[in-house]
């Protein structure tokens, strides 16, 4: 996921947004002002972090109205501090103060993700491990959510239900248990389709192995256990950890050997990173 995918797929998610917030009209904006009137504002960053999402920013702007100028002094991906005016949104007033929480609520959401990410990306430094997200995902920010993990060092798991076979504890209750879940897929998907599929235990890791399954989702398992399922797995499968991982706790999986960690936190506990536009000013 890039800035041309935020670009081609956003605006249905942007547009729906600014109407949650502007059904009728703004009508404090409307009150103080009641004709065109150039002007500027400042975004300013008030915490240290990764910034992410200036493209969805200036959009949400710029849908409102095409004339308006936005122009940033860093990048996506770009470390941010405490204090730093990092662009100028200029244009009808009007415009500049009713997008302006829209603007914002997307700004910060995903440069807290991408804050976030990075902080617990940083603990993989050194080893061969990848971070991935999950679908834990806010309705209808997926697509942003996503790219901010991306942003922030992480990588992507599958984007939706379509995009890959993952077979969880219910898929398999459902199939019969995990070599019936396995064959089932391999019978319906096509041939380049590759299969994951959930294990708990050492036991139905083997039953996994046997069956065929690609990938191997290590979820909620002890230290000893995925060390031992690692070992099991060598050239046979790829692994993956899942489970509460969080950056409190990623640690203890660092130097396991897995291949990745999923991490659902990145997207549904992340904080925000909080920006403001100040100083607005006719010009």
């Amino acid at each position: 996921m890039n800035n041309i995918s935020i670009r081609l797929n956003a605006d249905d998610q942007i547009r729906s947004a600014l109407k949650e917030d502007i059904d009728s009209e703004d009508i404090s904006t409307n009150s103080v002002m009641r004709e065109f009137r150039l002007g500027e504002v400042e975004l300013i960053c008030k915490q240290d972090g990764i910034v992410a999402g200036l493209d969805v920013f200036k959009r949400v702007y710029t849908i409102l109205d095409e004339n308006i100028e936005a122009t940033f002094t860093c990048k996506d991906g770009d470390a941010v501090k405490n204090g730093d005016v990092i662009g100028r949104i200029r244009g009808d007033i009007r415009v500049l103060l009713s997008g302006e929480r829209t603007a914002l609520n997307y700004l910060q959401r995903m440069s807290g993700i991408a804050t976030y990410t990075h902080s617990v990306a940083s603990m993989l430094k050194d080893t061969n491990t990848k971070l991935l997200d999950t679908r834990k995902t806010t309705p209808n920010m997926r697509l942003f959510e996503k790219y901010a993990v991306k942003v922030g060092g992480g990588h992507n798991h599958r984007y939706n239900l379509s995009d890959g076979i993952l077979l969880k504890d219910n898929h398999i209750n459902a199939a019969g248990g995990v070599k019936e879940a396995v064959a089932m897929a391999r019978d319906y998907a096509p041939f380049v389709q590759k299969i994951e599929i959930e294990v708990e235990s050492l036991d139905m890791l083997r039953d996994a192995l046997e069956a065929g399954a690609d990938i191997i989702m290590l979820d909620n398992m002890n230290v000893d256990d995925m060390r031992e399922a690692v070992k099991l797995c060598a050239g046979k499968a790829v692994t993956e950890c899942s489970g509460n991982v969080t950056s409190e706790n990623i640690s203890k999986l660092v130097d396991i050997g897995v291949d990745y960690i999923s991490c659902g936190a990145l997207t549904h506990s992340a904080p925000i990173l909080d920006f403001s536009l100040k100083n607005l000013h006719a010009i």
